[in-house]
């Protein structure tokens, strides 16, 4: 069993899974509101909205759309956590999802792990980026 967010934007969602892709490569895949099958579009939304993105890194997936009736502001309630191989990678990734957008906590060592941070992208997207605690 797997969880794989999926995330709402309000017309950044091409935006914010290339810059996704940027920072965590993988392979994306975006379909554009006017590419859907007559009849599969999404209601009130321009041909150019993003009907589905998918980010597949590995076995998981990260996945997205435009949605027409969000205010397009942060998103509250819920972070994604992202688990990197070491610290230096783990501060790669958190400064390049803090840039343009606003650091929570400063990377740094915690009681529970060797680097972990959080920040607000600049989509309105809340991460927590860590390292596993050695066992």
């Amino acid at each position: 069993m797997s969880f794989d967010p999926y995330l709402f934007f309000t017309g950044t969602c091409r935006e914010a899974m290339t810059r996704y892709q940027e920072i965590f490569g993988g392979e994306l895949s975006i379909m554009a509101n006017g590419d859907a099958p007559a009849g599969g579009e999404m209601p009130g939304a321009g041909p150019d909205a993003v009907l589905h993105a998918g980010l597949k890194i590995g076995d998981r997936y990260l996945m997205a759309s435009d949605d027409p009736t969000g205010t397009g502001g942060p998103k509250v309630g819920v972070a994604i956590c992202h688990t990197a191989p070491d610290a230096g990678e783990a501060k790669r990734i958190f400064d390049a999802l803090a840039e343009g957008g606003e650091v929570q906590m400063p990377m740094g060592e915690t009681f529970f792990s060797p680097a972990f941070g959080a920040c607000l992208d600049r989509f309105g997207v809340s991460w927590m980026v860590m390292v596993e605690q050695a066992q």
